[in-house]
Order: C-alpha cells, then structure tokens, then sequence
C-alpha cells in the first residue's frame, strides 16, 4: 500500500501535512501493536501456568528467521588492505633431521644437489612422572633432620606442566573443568576434580598481587578509560562483572552490584572508600529537592579533609536520619565522587569512555560516548512505511559518513578541521526527516553533542567501546561455558586470570609461556605492570591532555 508513496505529488502545504502526520500515527501505532501482541502472549502464557498447563511453545520454524541486526559494524567498518603474513617465520624448530633418497633408485649419473627444507609442526603429549630422590641428613647434635627441597613449581602433587596446562585450558582457552579432567585422563595423569578445582583457585596469591599491580598500571597509562558490565553468576546469584581497558591491558572486576558507588570502587582499584563534602559536592547536590535545613547541615559540612566510610555514614545517620533513600544515596555517591577528585598521589581518571548508563554521571571530568553504540539505536527503529525507511536509510548514510571523517580527523587533526566537524555534526543533527521517530532519535543524539565530539578535543580517543565489549564477551563465553564461580576464591580467581590472559595478549605475550614462567619462578618475563609502563612512554596515549 505505501511501497509507492510519492508525497512530492502533494503541493497543498496543509494536505501534506496532514498525511505526513498521519504516516506517523500509523508508525506509532504499528508499535504499540507490536508492543501489545508481546505482551498478550506474555499474559496467556502466565494464565497458562497459573492453570497448570504450559505457555506456547517455542517451536522453530521450518524456515530458519533472521535475527534482528542492530549491529553497525558493517556501516563503521573501513575496508583495509590485508598483507598475509607468514606463518613460518613465528615457528620455532625443536630438531632436525636428514631424510636420505634410496641409492637403489637413483640413476648412475645422479649428482647431489643440496637439501629442500620442509618444516612440520607437531606436538607430543605424553607424561613426565617424576621420582625424587630427596637427601636427607639428621644432626645428633642439633637432633634435627635436613631435608632436600623439591625445585620450584613441584610442590604438591602436580608438577609445574600440570599446573601451567590447567590454568591455560581453564582461564585461557575456557575449557571446562570436567573437559580437562578428561583430557588429562586421556594423557594418563591420575587426579581428581577437586585437585583441579584446588590447583585454579586455591593459593594464588602471587598472582592476585600481579593482577592488582596490572590495574593500577593500567589506571596510570591513560587519562582515559573504557568500562563495560556483564551479568556474573556467583553461586547462583546475579552479579555484575565491571571491565576496565585501554589499548594496554584489560581488567575484570566481578562486584555483587553495578551502582554509581561500585563504578567508583573498580576505578579507584578496590581502595576503602572515602568522601568529601566540599564546594564540588554542592555542586552535585544544586538539583536535588533538599530542604533548607539539610542542605545548611550540609554547608556546613564543608571541609577539605576526607573522611572514611564508617565515620561518615555514622555522621549522616546522626545528623540526617530521616532523609528520604534518594536523597541520601544521591548526598553519599556525590561525596564519594569528590573525595576521588580531590586524590593526589593515585590515578584519578579524567574521561571515561562508555555507554549513557547514569551511574556513570560524575565519575569523570568528561565522558566519551561510543558512535557504534549510538548507532544502533537508528538500527532498532522498524518503519512500516516505504518512505520513512527509504528516509533511515538516509540518514543513516549520512551518519556513517561522519563517522568516518572523525576517523580521518584522528589520524590527521587541526583546529580547522575540528571547527567544520562541529558544524557538520550541528547541521547533521538539525535535519527534520518528518519521520517522527527518526526525528525524535535525532534530537537525542544532539544532546549528547558534547560527549560525541570529544575526540575532537582529545584525538587519541576511541570512537567506540568495542575493546570492552569484547572483554564483556570474552566473560559472557566463559559464562555460558561454566556457569559462573560458586565461591568468593573461584570469583576472584576468575578476575585474577581473565585479566592476566587478556593483558598478556594486548602486550604481545604468550599466556601459557607467562603462567608457567611464573610457577616455576623464572622470572624471565617481566611484570605485566613495568612493561605497562614502558609501553606507556613509548606510546604516550595521553598526548593532547597534556596539552591541555
């Protein structure tokens, strides 16, 4: 019916007007159809179940349906020249070995002419048991016995291979923990699925301590962050997984919420919380509904030194204690967010890169938005009408175009280009499609004008938060794999690896090679945090804030 709509055919100003308006009623009613068929069947299915019997089933059609897309790495994605690169030259050769010709088959004038080189890549899989003979001398004098010690990584049952392998199919290649014990069954290694339970969290203390020291690393390289959160399953219940990034390592930090507060925490690296009431608190505070009276005990409040959570959680339960549950989380999260301005001596981070979630309001001095998040909010939009998709796709051409000359201005940026990228995004961001909704999502993307177009201000910023989304999925595959950890070590644990294993991958380093120079003490690899660090210099990520 609207597959040929044609409204240029239309001159009175008011008849066009008014069908204008009417292909919106009817977008707007095509979703609240959609809306109210989904819900519908919610209620039946519940009515169903209140009466015993079972909701509709879930059964797949014979012709497979496509999933709704509201990806936008088609559109963002700029095609670049691939150079393959040889796998050969990576590969480290364990032996050598001369393969001769039968004499019997080669002519009488055969005339040798040197080797042709063929190398195979191969594994071997078999047991190293190890019986030690330990010394073992005794002093009648000291009537006191000296024993050998076993050489480090052996200690325990399992030897450092074991050790190493386990961790690495667990954490690394996020194989199951019944898998494992399969296939080391498979090899011949008699142990039980406690022991292995055991070996990937229990006493893994030094590598806590390097985890930790990677964060705080990290938090130092940059003066911006990325954070993403994933639902966490901790003994069966939900709790959230913060990720913090930046082009030098990647962190994971499993929290039992995903509050303003608990943001906080991940980004001050777990240290006690502290809060501040001072001039930038009240500034937090100017729109909150708070009576006089609260908001002068506040004032007078003012100081520059902190206090600690206890002490003043105590002070406001003293001095407040009827102050609504809104009001007093919203005083306590701008307290805590002051306090963490005002630290000198630990990384306080100035932008961070994330979606518009509000816990996220404060944290920062500024806060970069993602492009190919706010992408898909065009793509979740389903007209009905022929014209007003035939206008999406439109402006979504257009979108992707300023996309990608952002991307150019990151590679080449100046001040002119900065001030003609604004007007472009002003007059992008003005346009009136006469598609109501379309309208309506523009007009959304022009109030987050500020957030969108910091890159200008600082180039080296992403345009998108895809390195933590991947990390998100990174712990969503692990997720549906293995549920989730059942105690507070398994969590912690989890933490602790993931972001060993994905850190050790961004610095170009070989996870199993790291976990098993670790248990045997080599030290061979340097902390992750000190090659963080030289990276650091090298790469000077945070160019234009110092410029600032």
């Amino acid at each position: 019916m609207f597959e040929n709509l044609d409204l240029s055919g239309i001159h009175e100003e008011n008849a066009l007007k008014l069908v204008k308006m009417l292909l919106n009623q009817i977008e707007e009613f095509s979703i609240e159809l959609r809306k109210a068929r989904k819900e519908i069947q919610e209620l039946r299915d519940e009515i169903n179940r209140l009466k015993g019997e079972q909701g509709k089933p879930d059964i797949k059609s014979n012709t497979p349906q496509p999933a709704a897309k509201h990806s936008s790495e088609k559109e963002r994605h700029k095609t670049r020249e691939r150079h393959k690169k040889s796998k050969k030259a990576n590969i480290v050769i364990d032996r050598e070995e001369v393969l001769k010709i039968d004499r019997e088959i080669l002519p009488g004038d055969a005339v040798f002419k040197g080797h042709e080189d063929v190398v195979i890549q191969d594994i071997a899989l078999q047991t190293e048991n190890v019986l030690f003979h330990k010394e073992k001398y005794y002093s009648p004098f000291e009537h006191k016995s000296y024993l050998a010690g076993l050489p480090a990584g052996y200690e325990g049952q399992f030897g450092p291979g074991i050790k190493t392998l386990t961790r690495t199919l667990y954490f690394g290649s996020q194989m199951t923990e019944p898998k494992i014990l399969e296939f080391l069954g498979h090899i011949g290694i008699q142990i039980s699925p406690g022991q292995i339970s055991n070996m990937l969290i229990k006493g893994q203390e030094e590598f806590h301590a390097e985890s930790d020291a990677v964060v705080e690393a990290g938090l130092r390289s940059t003066p911006y962050q990325q954070t993403d959160d994933t639902l966490t399953r901790v003994n069966g219940q939900n709790q959230s997984c913060h990720i913090l990034c930046n082009p030098l390592y990647t962190s994971f930090h499993t929290r039992p919420h995903k509050d303003r507060l608990t943001v906080l925490d991940v980004l001050r690296n777990g240290r006690p919380r502290i809060f501040l009431i001072n001039a930038e608190t009240m500034t937090y505070l100017e729109g909150l509904p708070l009576s006089k009276t609260t908001r002068q005990i506040l004032e007078n409040w003012q100081t520059e030194t902190v206090s600690d959570e206890a002490s003043f959680i105590l002070r406001l339960d003293e001095s407040l204690p009827d102050l609504p549950v809104q009001q007093r989380k919203a005083i306590i999260d701008a307290a805590a967010v002051a306090a963490y301005h005002a630290e000198t001596g630990v990384p306080v981070i100035r932008t961070l890169l994330c979606d518009d979630a509000p816990q996220f309001n404060w944290l920062t001095i500024s806060m970069m938005l993602c492009w190919v998040h706010e992408g898909r909010h065009y793509k979740k939009l389903i007209p009905v009408v022929n014209l007003n998709q035939e206008l999406l796709r439109a402006f979504l051409k257009r979108f992707w175009e300023f996309y990608d000359q952002l991307l150019d201005y990151r590679g080449q940026p100046t001040p002119e280009a900065a001030i003609q990228l604004e007007t472009k995004f002003d007059e992008l961001f003005a346009s009136q499609t006469g598609y109501a909704e379309l309208d309506k999502r523009i007009a959304k993307t022009r109030a987050k004008k500020d957030s969108l177009l910091l890159v200008l201000k600082h180039p080296e910023l992403p345009l998108h938060n895809n390195a933590a989304e991947l990390a998100a999925r990174f712990r969503v595959r692990k997720r549906d794999i293995s549920f989730g950890p059942r105690t507070e070590d398994g969590k912690r644990a989890w933490d602790t690896f993931m972001t060993l294993a994905a850190t050790t991958k961004k610095l170009g380093i070989n996870f199993y090679e790291y976990i098993r120079d670790r248990i045997i003490k080599a030290r061979s690899i340097p902390p992750l945090a000190e090659l963080i660090q030289k990276r650091t210099k090298e790469l000077n990520l945070g160019w234009s804030y110092s410029l600032a």
